[in-house]
């Protein structure tokens, strides 16, 4: 059982959403990710160390952002190219609630989980 293209078109209104949303996340995130710059003299070391541990927090986040912006092109090019909603890995049908839930999702839940282990 194949999408319908009124499953389709639902899957890719979330996908714009999700997409305009991670834009917006990832200016702020980039902002978050800028060099620290303390002066030591006014403010002590623990300080800058608590200052660098938060900017690596924000490089991690920054990119685990780009990575589900990457999902999200890709099953963008799948809907375009007439392949979304199909498992990359065994060609089976995504399930639409699995979609509704997750739109930039590339695989069905079987091959999800047994690519995790």
């Amino acid at each position: 059982m194949s999408l319908s293209n009124a499953d389709v078109q639902q899957c890719q209104g979330l996908l714009e959403q999700k997409f305009q949303q991670l834009r917006e996340d990832l200016a702020q995130a980039e902002q978050s990710c800028q060099p620290v710059s303390l002066d030591q003299s006014k403010v002590g070391r623990v300080s800058r160390v608590d200052a660098i541990q938060q900017q690596q927090l924000a490089k991690a986040g920054l990119q685990a952002l780009k990575n589900e912006l990457r999902l999200v092109e890709r099953a963008q090019l799948r809907v375009e190219q007439g392949e979304y909603g199909e498992c990359l890995e065994c060609g089976e049908d995504i399930a639409v609630k699995r979609l509704q839930a997750r739109p930039e999702t590339p695989y069905c839940l079987e091959c999800q989980a047994s690519l995790e282990d």
